[in-house]
Protein backbone atom coordinates (compact mmCIF):
# COMPACT_ATOMS: atom_id res chain seq x y z
CA UNK A 1 0.00 0.00 0.00
CA UNK A 2 3.01 2.31 0.48
CA UNK A 3 3.26 4.48 -2.08
CA UNK A 4 7.27 6.32 -2.36
CA UNK A 5 5.49 9.53 -4.44
CA UNK A 6 3.92 10.99 -1.47
CA UNK A 7 7.12 10.79 0.34
CA UNK A 8 9.05 13.93 -0.49
CA UNK A 9 12.55 13.09 -1.87
CA UNK A 10 13.75 15.54 0.55
CA UNK A 11 12.85 13.04 3.51
CA UNK A 12 13.43 10.01 1.68
CA UNK A 13 17.17 9.80 3.23
CA UNK A 14 15.59 10.25 7.20
CA UNK A 15 12.92 7.28 5.71
CA UNK A 16 15.37 5.07 4.66
CA UNK A 17 17.98 5.28 7.61
CA UNK A 18 15.50 4.89 10.02
CA UNK A 19 13.73 1.59 8.43
CA UNK A 20 15.46 -0.53 11.11
CA UNK A 21 14.25 1.08 14.11
CA UNK A 22 10.63 1.10 12.89
CA UNK A 23 11.64 -2.92 12.25
CA UNK A 24 12.58 -3.05 15.45
CA UNK A 25 9.96 -1.74 17.20
CA UNK A 26 7.92 -3.89 15.33
CA UNK A 27 9.13 -6.40 16.33
CA UNK A 28 9.40 -5.78 19.71
CA UNK A 29 5.62 -4.94 19.63
CA UNK A 30 5.06 -8.32 17.90
CA UNK A 31 7.90 -10.88 20.06
CA UNK A 32 6.99 -8.92 23.67
CA UNK A 33 10.16 -8.03 26.08
CA UNK A 34 10.94 -11.00 27.54
CA UNK A 35 12.30 -12.00 24.28
CA UNK A 36 14.10 -9.37 23.85
CA UNK A 37 15.41 -9.65 27.15
CA UNK A 38 16.96 -12.78 26.77
CA UNK A 39 20.29 -10.71 25.20
CA UNK A 40 23.63 -10.56 26.97
CA UNK A 41 22.51 -8.82 30.35
CA UNK A 42 24.10 -5.37 30.92
CA UNK A 43 24.79 -4.86 35.19
CA UNK A 44 25.19 -0.84 35.15
CA UNK A 45 23.12 0.98 37.32
CA UNK A 46 21.55 3.52 34.81
CA UNK A 47 20.78 7.52 36.54
CA UNK A 48 17.79 8.73 35.75
CA UNK A 49 16.86 12.06 34.48
CA UNK A 50 13.96 14.24 34.34
CA UNK A 51 12.75 17.26 32.08
CA UNK A 52 9.39 18.45 33.27
CA UNK A 53 8.19 17.72 36.80
CA UNK A 54 4.39 17.51 36.53
CA UNK A 55 1.88 15.00 36.23
CA UNK A 56 3.46 13.20 33.19
CA UNK A 57 6.82 13.84 33.88
CA UNK A 58 5.94 12.32 37.65
CA UNK A 59 4.25 9.43 36.64
CA UNK A 60 6.68 8.23 33.91
CA UNK A 61 9.63 8.59 36.11
CA UNK A 62 7.93 6.32 38.43
CA UNK A 63 7.19 3.52 36.16
CA UNK A 64 10.83 4.09 35.10
CA UNK A 65 12.01 3.37 38.87
CA UNK A 66 9.43 0.59 38.61
CA UNK A 67 10.80 -1.15 35.78
CA UNK A 68 14.32 -2.18 36.47
CA UNK A 69 15.85 -2.85 39.95
CA UNK A 70 19.41 -1.32 38.87
CA UNK A 71 18.26 2.49 38.10
CA UNK A 72 18.22 5.48 40.51
CA UNK A 73 16.49 8.95 39.64
CA UNK A 74 19.53 11.28 39.94
CA UNK A 75 18.68 14.30 38.13
CA UNK A 76 16.02 16.32 38.08
CA UNK A 77 14.60 20.06 36.38
CA UNK A 78 11.90 21.82 36.08
CA UNK A 79 10.97 25.63 35.11
CA UNK A 80 9.41 26.19 38.15
CA UNK A 81 10.54 25.24 41.35
CA UNK A 82 7.10 24.17 43.04
CA UNK A 83 6.56 21.58 40.45
CA UNK A 84 10.08 20.05 41.59
CA UNK A 85 9.44 19.82 45.01
CA UNK A 86 5.87 18.23 44.19
CA UNK A 87 7.46 15.80 42.36
CA UNK A 88 10.35 15.12 43.78
CA UNK A 89 8.19 14.35 47.13
CA UNK A 90 6.02 12.27 45.58
CA UNK A 91 8.77 10.14 44.00
CA UNK A 92 10.91 9.86 47.56
CA UNK A 93 7.66 8.77 48.92
CA UNK A 94 6.53 5.73 46.13
CA UNK A 95 10.55 5.08 46.09
CA UNK A 96 12.57 5.80 48.75
CA UNK A 97 15.48 3.60 48.22
CA UNK A 98 15.98 4.62 44.29
CA UNK A 99 15.69 7.94 44.64
CA UNK A 100 19.04 10.01 44.95
CA UNK A 101 18.42 13.75 44.11
CA UNK A 102 20.09 15.95 46.28
CA UNK A 103 19.91 19.91 45.82
CA UNK A 104 22.99 20.25 43.91
CA UNK A 105 21.07 17.96 41.45
CA UNK A 106 18.13 19.57 41.07
CA UNK A 107 17.74 22.30 38.42
CA UNK A 108 15.33 25.21 37.87
CA UNK A 109 14.85 27.29 34.64
CA UNK A 110 14.81 27.51 31.17
CA UNK A 111 18.45 26.06 31.08
CA UNK A 112 17.87 23.11 33.42
CA UNK A 113 17.16 20.49 30.77
CA UNK A 114 21.05 20.62 30.17
CA UNK A 115 21.96 20.54 33.61
CA UNK A 116 19.88 17.30 33.86
CA UNK A 117 21.20 15.53 30.43
CA UNK A 118 24.76 15.86 32.16
CA UNK A 119 23.84 13.98 34.78
CA UNK A 120 22.06 10.79 33.80
CA UNK A 121 22.62 7.70 31.14
CA UNK A 122 18.66 7.91 30.19
CA UNK A 123 16.71 11.12 30.30
CA UNK A 124 12.70 11.18 30.48
CA UNK A 125 11.91 14.45 28.60
CA UNK A 126 8.10 15.26 29.49
CA UNK A 127 7.44 19.26 29.08
CA UNK A 128 4.96 20.95 26.90
CA UNK A 129 5.99 19.74 23.77
CA UNK A 130 7.25 22.91 21.83
CA UNK A 131 10.50 22.22 23.56
CA UNK A 132 10.64 18.74 23.04
CA UNK A 133 12.57 18.82 19.76
CA UNK A 134 15.15 21.52 21.23
CA UNK A 135 15.44 19.11 24.32
CA UNK A 136 15.94 15.39 22.30
CA UNK A 137 18.42 17.48 20.38
CA UNK A 138 20.45 18.50 23.61
CA UNK A 139 19.98 14.88 24.43
CA UNK A 140 21.07 12.69 21.73
CA UNK A 141 23.90 15.12 21.18
CA UNK A 142 25.07 14.34 24.50
CA UNK A 143 24.99 10.53 23.71
CA UNK A 144 21.89 10.38 26.09
CA UNK A 145 19.09 7.36 26.15
CA UNK A 146 15.69 8.88 25.57
CA UNK A 147 12.64 8.43 26.83
CA UNK A 148 9.96 11.32 24.96
CA UNK A 149 6.23 12.22 25.83
CA UNK A 150 4.00 12.60 22.88
CA UNK A 151 3.81 14.75 20.81
CA UNK A 152 7.34 15.38 20.04
CA UNK A 153 7.02 19.06 18.16
CA UNK A 154 4.04 21.82 18.05
CA UNK A 155 4.86 22.76 14.34
CA UNK A 156 6.56 21.40 10.98
CA UNK A 157 10.58 22.87 11.98
CA UNK A 158 10.21 20.81 14.96
CA UNK A 159 9.20 17.40 13.74
CA UNK A 160 12.11 18.29 10.88
CA UNK A 161 14.44 18.46 13.90
CA UNK A 162 13.11 15.64 15.52
CA UNK A 163 13.74 13.34 12.68
CA UNK A 164 17.31 14.49 12.70
CA UNK A 165 17.86 13.46 16.06
CA UNK A 166 16.13 10.34 15.43
CA UNK A 167 18.39 9.40 12.69
CA UNK A 168 21.64 10.14 14.80
CA UNK A 169 20.16 8.59 17.36
CA UNK A 170 19.75 5.08 15.51
CA UNK A 171 23.82 5.76 14.10
CA UNK A 172 24.85 6.25 17.77
CA UNK A 173 23.04 3.76 19.17
CA UNK A 174 21.17 4.88 21.37
CA UNK A 175 16.70 4.44 22.99
CA UNK A 176 14.67 6.61 21.60
CA UNK A 177 11.09 5.57 23.04
CA UNK A 178 8.21 7.35 22.62
CA UNK A 179 4.79 7.90 24.76
CA UNK A 180 2.41 6.38 22.64
CA UNK A 181 1.56 3.95 25.11
CA UNK A 182 -1.59 2.71 23.14
CA UNK A 183 1.40 0.49 21.38
CA UNK A 184 1.93 -0.89 24.81
CA UNK A 185 -2.02 -2.01 25.39
CA UNK A 186 -1.81 -5.44 25.12
CA UNK A 187 -6.12 -5.71 23.87
CA UNK A 188 -4.81 -3.29 21.54
CA UNK A 189 -1.76 -5.13 20.03
CA UNK A 190 -3.98 -7.81 19.23
CA UNK A 191 -6.54 -6.05 17.85
CA UNK A 192 -4.14 -4.28 15.46
CA UNK A 193 -2.70 -8.12 14.76
CA UNK A 194 -5.55 -9.22 13.56
CA UNK A 195 -6.60 -6.18 11.31
CA UNK A 196 -2.64 -6.33 9.80
CA UNK A 197 -3.81 -10.54 9.34
CA UNK A 198 -6.56 -9.18 6.89
CA UNK A 199 -9.54 -10.06 9.75
CA UNK A 200 -11.69 -7.31 8.23
CA UNK A 201 -10.29 -7.57 4.62
CA UNK A 202 -9.10 -4.66 2.57
CA UNK A 203 -9.48 -1.49 4.49
CA UNK A 204 -12.26 0.88 3.35
CA UNK A 205 -12.51 3.48 6.16
CA UNK A 206 -10.89 3.83 10.07
CA UNK A 207 -13.12 5.89 12.29
CA UNK A 208 -11.92 7.22 15.47
CA UNK A 209 -12.99 9.51 18.34
CA UNK A 210 -11.31 11.54 21.08
CA UNK A 211 -14.73 13.38 22.80
CA UNK A 212 -13.83 14.22 26.43
CA UNK A 213 -13.62 17.27 28.75
CA UNK A 214 -11.74 20.30 29.24
CA UNK A 215 -7.99 19.52 30.03
CA UNK A 216 -5.90 22.27 32.00
CA UNK A 217 -8.62 25.18 31.46
CA UNK A 218 -7.68 28.65 32.23
CA UNK A 219 -9.79 29.68 35.80
CA UNK A 220 -12.58 31.57 35.84
CA UNK A 221 -11.64 35.52 35.35
CA UNK A 222 -8.18 34.61 34.85
CA UNK A 223 -7.76 36.75 31.85
CA UNK A 224 -3.41 37.02 31.96
CA UNK A 225 -0.97 37.20 34.11
CA UNK A 226 -0.89 37.97 37.65
CA UNK A 227 1.01 41.47 39.08
CA UNK A 228 4.75 40.12 39.32
CA UNK A 229 3.89 37.22 36.72
CA UNK A 230 6.26 37.47 33.57
CA UNK A 231 4.31 36.48 30.14
CA UNK A 232 6.55 33.90 29.95
CA UNK A 233 6.13 32.20 32.90
CA UNK A 234 1.69 32.77 32.88
CA UNK A 235 1.87 30.96 29.34
CA UNK A 236 4.11 28.13 30.68
CA UNK A 237 1.76 27.42 33.65
CA UNK A 238 -0.92 27.39 31.41
CA UNK A 239 0.66 25.74 28.88
CA UNK A 240 -1.82 23.61 27.50
CA UNK A 241 -4.29 26.82 26.00
CA UNK A 242 -1.26 28.03 23.61
CA UNK A 243 -0.40 26.39 20.47
CA UNK A 244 3.12 27.21 20.63
CA UNK A 245 3.03 25.16 23.41
CA UNK A 246 1.07 22.31 23.48
CA UNK A 247 -0.02 22.17 20.09
CA UNK A 248 -3.93 22.36 20.24
CA UNK A 249 -5.90 19.53 21.93
CA UNK A 250 -5.78 17.68 18.70
CA UNK A 251 -1.71 17.30 18.42
CA UNK A 252 -1.44 17.46 22.32
CA UNK A 253 -4.29 14.49 22.98
CA UNK A 254 -5.60 13.22 20.10
CA UNK A 255 -2.55 12.36 18.63
CA UNK A 256 -3.07 9.30 20.17
CA UNK A 257 -5.96 8.50 17.41
CA UNK A 258 -4.00 9.98 14.83
CA UNK A 259 -1.28 7.00 16.23
CA UNK A 260 -3.90 4.23 16.16
CA UNK A 261 -4.54 5.48 12.81
CA UNK A 262 -0.62 5.28 11.63
CA UNK A 263 -0.66 2.12 13.32
CA UNK A 264 -3.53 0.94 11.50
CA UNK A 265 -1.85 1.95 7.98
CA UNK A 266 1.53 0.14 8.39
CA UNK A 267 3.43 3.67 9.13
CA UNK A 268 2.28 5.01 5.29
CA UNK A 269 1.18 8.73 5.58
CA UNK A 270 -2.06 9.75 4.26
CA UNK A 271 -1.81 12.35 0.79
CA UNK A 272 -4.06 14.47 1.92
CA UNK A 273 -6.54 15.93 4.27
CA UNK A 274 -9.46 18.66 4.94
CA UNK A 275 -11.07 19.51 8.97
CA UNK A 276 -13.52 21.42 10.52
CA UNK A 277 -12.79 22.72 13.77
CA UNK A 278 -13.56 25.94 15.69
CA UNK A 279 -13.76 27.26 19.43
CA UNK A 280 -17.07 26.76 20.24
CA UNK A 281 -17.07 27.85 24.19
CA UNK A 282 -15.26 30.75 25.46
CA UNK A 283 -12.16 30.61 27.03
CA UNK A 284 -10.24 32.85 29.47
CA UNK A 285 -7.66 33.30 27.15
CA UNK A 286 -5.53 31.23 25.22
CA UNK A 287 -5.40 30.46 21.30
CA UNK A 288 -6.86 26.45 20.74
CA UNK A 289 -9.71 24.72 19.55
CA UNK A 290 -12.03 22.71 21.38
CA UNK A 291 -13.50 20.25 18.60
CA UNK A 292 -11.62 19.81 15.28
CA UNK A 293 -12.71 16.63 13.00
CA UNK A 294 -10.66 15.60 10.87
CA UNK A 295 -10.62 13.95 7.20
CA UNK A 296 -7.88 12.07 5.82
CA UNK A 297 -7.46 9.98 2.53
CA UNK A 298 -4.84 7.61 1.82
CA UNK A 299 -3.37 5.54 -0.98
CA UNK A 300 -6.01 2.68 -2.60
CA UNK A 301 -9.19 4.97 -1.59
CA UNK A 302 -8.75 4.43 1.83
CA UNK A 303 -10.51 6.87 4.03
CA UNK A 304 -9.70 8.30 7.71
CA UNK A 305 -11.72 9.87 10.19
CA UNK A 306 -11.22 11.33 13.47
CA UNK A 307 -13.71 13.94 16.00
CA UNK A 308 -12.09 15.31 18.33
CA UNK A 309 -13.89 17.18 21.15
CA UNK A 310 -12.58 19.15 24.84
CA UNK A 311 -15.86 20.18 26.21
CA UNK A 312 -17.42 19.37 28.95
CA UNK A 313 -21.08 18.13 29.77
CA UNK A 314 -21.00 16.11 26.04
CA UNK A 315 -21.27 12.92 25.39
CA UNK A 316 -17.97 10.93 26.04
CA UNK A 317 -16.22 8.34 23.49
CA UNK A 318 -12.94 7.14 22.97
CA UNK A 319 -12.69 4.29 20.43
CA UNK A 320 -11.86 2.86 16.91
CA UNK A 321 -14.11 1.68 14.36
CA UNK A 322 -12.31 -0.21 11.64
CA UNK A 323 -14.74 -0.95 8.08
CA UNK A 324 -13.13 -3.84 5.85
CA UNK A 325 -14.53 -5.26 2.79
CA UNK A 326 -14.98 -8.25 4.86
CA UNK A 327 -15.83 -7.04 8.03
CA UNK A 328 -15.76 -4.59 10.84
CA UNK A 329 -13.67 -3.91 13.84
CA UNK A 330 -14.26 -2.55 17.44
CA UNK A 331 -11.93 -0.78 20.33
CA UNK A 332 -13.83 1.30 22.80
CA UNK A 333 -11.68 2.50 25.44
CA UNK A 334 -14.20 2.10 28.63
CA UNK A 335 -15.12 -1.50 26.71
CA UNK A 336 -11.56 -2.70 26.44
CA UNK A 337 -12.72 -5.96 24.84
CA UNK A 338 -11.84 -5.14 21.13
CA UNK A 339 -13.70 -7.34 18.58
CA UNK A 340 -14.27 -7.90 14.56
CA UNK A 341 -17.22 -8.96 13.31
CA UNK A 342 -18.14 -10.41 9.42
CA UNK A 343 -16.39 -13.84 7.45
CA UNK A 344 -13.76 -14.02 10.53
CA UNK A 345 -15.24 -12.79 13.67
CA UNK A 346 -13.03 -12.80 16.94
CA UNK A 347 -12.93 -10.94 20.54
CA UNK A 348 -10.09 -10.27 22.42
CA UNK A 349 -9.99 -12.62 25.65
CA UNK A 350 -6.37 -12.59 26.81
CA UNK A 351 -4.49 -10.31 29.71
CA UNK A 352 -4.49 -6.71 30.10
CA UNK A 353 -1.94 -4.52 31.53
CA UNK A 354 -0.51 -1.23 32.28
CA UNK A 355 0.55 0.12 29.45
CA UNK A 356 2.36 3.42 30.79
CA UNK A 357 4.54 1.05 32.90
CA UNK A 358 4.60 -1.64 30.11
CA UNK A 359 6.18 0.83 27.66
CA UNK A 360 9.32 1.10 30.60
CA UNK A 361 9.44 -2.44 31.03
CA UNK A 362 10.21 -2.49 27.53
CA UNK A 363 12.02 0.22 27.27
CA UNK A 364 14.70 -1.10 29.97
CA UNK A 365 14.48 -4.60 29.10
CA UNK A 366 15.93 -3.79 25.60
CA UNK A 367 18.86 -1.74 27.48
CA UNK A 368 20.02 -4.53 29.50
CA UNK A 369 20.04 -6.84 26.26
CA UNK A 370 22.35 -4.34 24.51
CA UNK A 371 19.12 -3.99 21.75
CA UNK A 372 18.25 -0.26 22.11
CA UNK A 373 14.67 0.24 20.96
CA UNK A 374 14.53 3.67 18.34
CA UNK A 375 10.94 4.64 17.82
CA UNK A 376 11.67 8.31 16.34
CA UNK A 377 10.44 7.78 13.00
CA UNK A 378 6.87 6.66 13.70
CA UNK A 379 6.49 8.87 16.55
CA UNK A 380 7.71 11.83 14.18
CA UNK A 381 5.27 10.84 11.48
CA UNK A 382 2.22 10.45 13.94
CA UNK A 383 2.67 14.34 15.39
CA UNK A 384 3.51 15.50 11.90
CA UNK A 385 -0.29 13.73 11.28
CA UNK A 386 -1.50 15.41 13.73
CA UNK A 387 -0.44 18.87 13.32
CA UNK A 388 -1.10 18.20 9.40
CA UNK A 389 -4.88 17.73 10.54
CA UNK A 390 -4.54 21.20 12.55
CA UNK A 391 -3.19 22.67 9.99
CA UNK A 392 -6.34 21.89 7.70
CA UNK A 393 -8.76 22.91 10.55
CA UNK A 394 -7.53 25.98 11.74
CA UNK A 395 -6.84 27.52 7.81
CA UNK A 396 -9.71 25.63 5.82
CA UNK A 397 -7.79 24.61 3.46
CA UNK A 398 -6.91 21.14 1.94
CA UNK A 399 -3.43 20.19 3.46
CA UNK A 400 -1.03 17.52 1.46
CA UNK A 401 1.74 15.45 4.06
CA UNK A 402 4.32 17.34 1.66
CA UNK A 403 3.11 20.41 2.87
CA UNK A 404 2.99 19.90 5.98
CA UNK A 405 6.56 18.47 5.72
CA UNK A 406 8.13 21.60 4.48
CA UNK A 407 5.85 24.18 6.25
CA UNK A 408 7.79 27.02 7.14
CA UNK A 409 5.32 28.06 9.95
CA UNK A 410 7.62 28.22 13.13
CA UNK A 411 5.61 28.38 16.42
CA UNK A 412 8.74 28.00 19.10
CA UNK A 413 10.20 31.45 19.62
CA UNK A 414 14.02 31.15 18.44
CA UNK A 415 15.27 32.27 22.09
CA UNK A 416 12.99 32.86 25.08
CA UNK A 417 13.95 35.00 27.78
CA UNK A 418 11.65 35.29 31.09
CA UNK A 419 10.98 38.84 30.61
CA UNK A 420 10.20 39.57 27.21
CA UNK A 421 7.09 40.76 25.74
CA UNK A 422 5.11 37.46 24.55
CA UNK A 423 1.87 37.96 22.78
CA UNK A 424 -0.48 35.85 22.19
CA UNK A 425 -1.13 35.19 18.65
CA UNK A 426 -5.12 35.20 17.39
CA UNK A 427 -6.70 32.68 17.52
CA UNK A 428 -7.07 31.00 13.99
CA UNK A 429 -9.76 31.76 11.65
CA UNK A 430 -10.76 28.97 8.50
CA UNK A 431 -10.28 30.49 5.48
CA UNK A 432 -8.43 34.36 6.68
CA UNK A 433 -5.26 32.44 8.49
CA UNK A 434 -3.28 31.81 6.01
CA UNK A 435 -0.82 28.46 5.41
CA UNK A 436 2.74 28.94 5.63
Amino acid sequence: MSDPAIIPSTRRDFLRTTSGAVLAGAWASQAGFPAVARGAPDSRKLKIGVVGCGYRGTGAASQALTADSNVELFAMGDVFADKLASSLNTLTKMHKERVNVPAARQFIGLDAYQKVIENCDLVVLATPPGFRPQHLRAAVDAGRHVFSEKPVATDAPGVRSVMESAALAEKKGLALKSGFNWRHYQPMREFMGQIHGGAVGALRAIYATYYVAVLQPIPAGETGPKPGMTDLEWQLRRWYNFVWLGGDGYVEQTVHAVDWLMWMMHETPPLRCVAVGGRQVPGNGGNIFDHIEVNYEWPDDVRGFIGARQQNGCFGDTSLYVMGAKGVGEFRRHRPVPEIRGEKPWQYSGPSNLMHQTEHDELFACLRAGKPINDGASMARSTLCAIMGRMAAYTGQQITWDMALNSQEKLVPEKLEWDMKLPIAPMARPGQMKFF
